[in-house]
């Protein structure tokens, strides 16, 4: 989960960007904390207002050298750190200043390309994926866990409804040969026909980079953090590209911001550990404008909501509601 996935390596466009501003109004100062720094869209917009301070964050360690370059520009303002953005609670010094967290949980169009991080199906080599910070790659993942492990991770992180064969084939091609990028894209190719533009092999490496990047707890984690580093009327912001960030992202403010019903029989049971005010429901997509100049921002979506109170140990179900694909996280540990 990084920044933005672009449509050209010359040209960077942070998705939904004037909306972003739009709502976290920088014109009029604070500390921003960019959670998935990548190529700085965010904050390049944010740093151009004296009164402004940004707090960056990126696992990637590729990161760095434009960080780097920021930090010339704008000395006073601008602070990265190369870190997981589930732990921002224990990045920020002063909690009561942190105006808005921004989350774009997609990828870079230098992420996607780089053959050595090997997230596209297109690249050639062995298998990696990991995207910094990480304890095992995708190689780990295909060529060591069982037809069962992968079938689990196929279908919950990739939603691929071929799973189950398509992790018998991986295993029994992997006995005569380790398996990479190539190979693994020949063994789905063997399963499935090609339909409409998506490409075959697009739900299998969702859900391997997923899984190696521990994309699941980071996000779950991330929202549960930043909500408790905010300050009343600050701002959580999530940008999400898939409908299982999505649904994480959704039901989290979800469940903060109503009030429960039971039953239709009976009124609404107040919720006491309400901590945001939802101003919209829906979520807030790119403009066909947007989309045209950016085709990769046609599956993005922006839900954003205000804290309204200062609770630290407020309550979210979030853990158990999600608390199936945690656990298929969790296989990692076999590796």
């Amino acid at each position: 989960m990084n920044a933005t996935i672009l449509p050209t390596s010359e040209k960077h466009y942070p998705v939904l960007l004037k909306e972003i501003l739009s709502i976290i109004s920088p014109q009029n100062g604070g500390t921003f904390i960019d959670c998935t720094f990548g190529q700085g869209g965010y904050s390049k917009e944010i740093l151009k207002f004296n009164n402004t301070k940004v707090i960056a964050i990126d696992r990637d360690p590729d990161c760095k050298g434009i960080a780097d370059k920021f930090k010339q520009q704008y000395a006073k303002q601008f602070v990265f750190l190369n870190k997981k953005f589930s732990e921002v609670d224990k990045i920020v010094n002063d909690k009561s200043k942190i105006k808005a967290v921004i989350l774009d949980l997609g990828y870079s169009y230098a992420q996607i390309k780089d053959p050595k991080k090997g997230l596209s199906f297109e690249n050639t080599g062995q298998l990696n994926m990991r995207l910094g910070l990480n304890n095992f790659s995708a190689d780990d993942v295909v060529n060591k866990l069982s037809q069962k492990d992968l079938e689990l991770i196929f279908k919950y992180f990739g939603e691929e409804k071929d799973s189950k064969i398509i992790s018998k084939r991986i295993v029994d091609q992997r006995i005569k040969s380790n398996l990479n990028t190539q190979k693994l894209v020949y063994i789905i190719n063997s399963v499935k026909k090609k339909s409409g533009r998506i490409h075959n092999a697009t739900k299998i490496f969702q859900a391997l980079r997923i899984f190696v990047n521990k994309e699941i707890s980071e996000l779950v984690y991330g929202l549960i953090n930043s909500a408790k580093i905010l300050d009343v009327n600050g701002i959580l912001l999530v940008v999400s590209f898939h409908s299982l960030e999505d649904k994480i992202v959704k039901y989290f403010f979800k469940s903060l911001s109503e009030d429960k019903k039971i039953s239709r029989y009976y009124p609404e049971e107040k919720n006491l550990n309400k901590l945001f005010n939802l101003k919209l429901k829906k979520p807030i997509y790119p403009t066909p404008k947007e989309i045209k100049i950016n085709k990769s921002s046609r599956s993005a979506k922006l839900r954003y909501a205000i804290k309204i109170n200062n609770k630290i140990n407020f309550e979210s179900d979030i853990l158990k509601k999600f608390s199936k694909l945690l656990e298929i996280e969790n296989l990692s540990k076999k590796l």
